[in-house]
């Protein structure tokens, strides 16, 4: 069977090649776990100056985590999810704060677990095929993998309107919003992985990186900023459209009224918090309450599994989606918080 993810130190490099191109490189639990173990090894091994991670196939790095599996373990009643979300919290952790540069290719589409793999790192490439994005409000979920510190930290209230209408960035987006800090054409890649063999990691990527497009994102940073700044999602919406995006309005009101409300709140709260580490200790809360919550199934199920494209959230509208009803999801689960290490002073 050939291995979900491929590892090999070659000049100096170790690299890490996410490896189910036919499911754009979706995370399995394996997959978190042999990533974890490469970096753990190639800390204190000398033969590896640096880690670059890539995606195979020519779809992008990574679409996300396996949500076909975190499906049926809701289903069934399962907790094994739990476990698949605290690795690779851990896991996001430890790409934060590692000591070694650690670049990230990413080309193509970079979704949810993807950006966590990446977006994390300290030289993270785009190119002009890159689709940046943390879509889980549209599955009845709330950004995570520290989607949460990275999104509330980006100018203005981009993070939010990211965040909120699930919107795939471009790569000039994505560096526009700290999600990435180099663009490289898409044909200069294998240049790129020819360099880094040879040269400091950093001066291969400065040496053929260009200055990207314009940000589409930076753009719209007016009304975006003066829309996603209400204090609730209701009063965004209202703003959108007395300002006449009712367009993104109502790609907002698609997504699950619960996410949209657990979003905003984990959003402002992460703009407070010390640390990516506390970021996703939050997250970590969230996501045990949403494999009980109805809306992650319903999600998954017409977007993935059937894809009706038509799901049916409960509670159906923002209007019921009680201030008790948000409160479960930050409330420490019985079985305890998420273990993980203190951050370290690189951690970003």
């Amino acid at each position: 069977m050939t291995p979900e993810v491929l590892t090999v130190v070659r000049d100096g490099i170790g690299w890490i090649t996410l490896n189910r191109p036919r499911a754009i490189n979706a995370l399995t639990h394996a997959m978190l776990r042999a990533i974890d173990d490469a970096l753990t090894h190639w800390e204190s091994d000398e033969r590896v100056r640096a880690v670059v991670i890539d995606g195979a196939g020519e779809r992008g790095l990574c679409a996300g985590g396996d949500i076909r599996s975190i499906y049926d373990d809701a289903r069934a009643g399962g907790t094994s999810s739990l476990a698949f979300w605290a690795d690779e919290y851990r896991l996001n952790a430890h790409i934060a704060r590692y000591p070694k540069p650690y670049v990230a290719l990413m080309d193509g589409l970079v979704l949810g677990g993807g950006v966590g793999v990446s977006a994390h790192g300290s030289l993270r490439v785009v190119t002009e095929r890159s689709r940046v994005g943390m879509p889980e409000t549209g599955i009845g979920f709330c950004p995570d993998i520290g989607g949460t510190h990275l999104l509330s930290r980006t100018p203005g209230e981009l993070g939010t309107h990211a965040a909120l209408t699930g919107a795939h960035l471009s790569g000039a987006d994505a560096i526009h919003c700290g999600l990435a800090d180099f663009f490289v054409p898409s044909e200069r890649l294998e240049d790129l992985r020819t360099a880094l063999a040879t040269q400091d990691p950093r001066d291969a990527v400065t040496a053929l990186a260009q200055t990207p497009p314009e940000s589409a994102l930076a753009a719209d940073t007016a009304w975006i900023d003066a829309c996603y700044a209400a204090d609730t999602v209701e009063e965004i919406l209202d703003r959108l459209h007395e300002t006449g995006n009712s367009a993104t309005a109502k790609e907002v009101l698609a997504k699950s009224p619960t996410a949209l409300k657990v979003t905003l709140r984990a959003l402002r709260t992460a703009r407070t918090l010390p640390s990516l580490e506390a970021a996703l200790m939050q997250e970590y809360r969230i996501v045990c309450a949403s494999l009980t919550a109805p809306d992650l199934t319903e999600g998954i199920r017409a977007q993935v599994i059937d894809k009706d494209r038509n799901p049916r959230w409960s509670p159906a509208t923002l209007d019921e989606v009680t201030p008790a009803l948000v409160d479960r999801f930050f409330t420490a689960p019985a079985h305890g918080d998420l273990a993980i290490s203190a951050p370290n002073e690189g951690t970003r």
